[in-house]
């Protein structure tokens, strides 16, 4: 027979699972969603385990510490494309981008943090910057990436 403490590793992992599949948007849904699966849980130990697990609550809907931090990437960069004005290819490796004044370097480091696997690195002046990619098919998918920054704004 499980423990207590087993039964309540065993709900906090199912709230997990449940967060990064389903996405509730509230305790009570969280709660009716754990009694499907078998389990069966208060309010005040739902809101007990969120709380322990580091779960936020943003956009209307609960999100773990690691989703908490890729969505403030994401929405750093939403907030700076504003300042973008453009950006174009500079040889097989490079990408210029232009931004207005006083921004560039505002900009680098939300491209910085955004994780982009295929940016090697920045280099920000007033209203350039440019982005470093080791090869042409990395410096393509930033393009893009970029490319819809520009269109979302």
């Amino acid at each position: 027979m499980p423990s207590d403490i087993d039964l309540r590793d065993q709900r906090r992992q199912a709230i997990v699972q449940l967060l990064r599949e389903v996405s509730p948007a509230s305790q009570g849904e969280i709660g009716d969603l754990l009694k499907e699966r078998g389990f069966a849980a208060t309010q005040s130990s739902i809101s007990r385990d969120l709380r322990d697990l580091g779960v936020w609550r943003r956009g209307g809907r609960y999100v773990l510490p690691a989703d908490a931090a890729a969505d403030d990437e994401a929405a750093e960069l939403e907030e700076v494309a504003v300042f973008l004005r453009g950006a174009q290819a500079a040889g097989p490796h490079l990408i210029v981008v232009r931004t207005v004044v006083g921004a560039a370097q505002t900009v680098a480091v939300a491209i910085d943090g955004a994780g982009w696997e295929e940016a090697v690195g920045t280099i920000a002046g007033d209203d350039t910057i440019f982005i470093a990619t080791a090869d042409p098919a990395g410096q393509a998918a930033t393009l893009r990436r970029l490319e819809q920054l520009l269109q979302e704004r």
